[in-house]
């Protein structure tokens, strides 16, 4: 996902587009994407491709949001995808949130199966 992401963003910078439609979206995009990276490596040894139940990460980005590399992700691809000014990078995020949204609550039905109560006052405490 995030080798898709660097894909784009090179795309965007070597873009034939230079304006500030193109230098604000991209430029936030990137921080997005240095946060994204960040929250990865804050989950540590807990971070999985498919939902498993390791451990419950409740610190740094994780003490607000439930899930920042889907929060961060997406947001970096819509950013720069609007970079790209074409309302057929649009279609590509308007798939991708379906996907992030249902891979979000695949991980959520795991880790309620696995930390059961910690978890559900976890989850009630944090935004998406």
């Amino acid at each position: 996902m995030f080798l898709f992401y660097l894909v784009l963003l090179a795309l965007g910078i070597v873009a034939d587009v230079r304006n500030t439609i193109w230098f604000v979206p991209l430029g936030f995009s990137v921080v997005c994407a240095i946060l994204w990276f960040v929250a990865r490596r804050q989950l540590g040894v807990a971070f999985s491709v498919r939902p498993e139940a390791r451990q419950l990460v409740t610190t740094g980005f994780y003490a607000k949001l439930c899930h920042p590399i889907y929060v961060f992700g997406t947001t970096a691809f819509l950013l720069v995808l609007l970079a790209l000014q074409g309302w057929q990078a649009l279609v590509i995020w308007a798939i991708l949130i379906p996907v992030q949204v249902t891979r979000a609550r695949r991980e959520e039905k795991v880790l309620a199966e696995a930390f059961g109560a910690e978890y559900e006052m976890y989850r009630s405490s944090t935004w998406f």
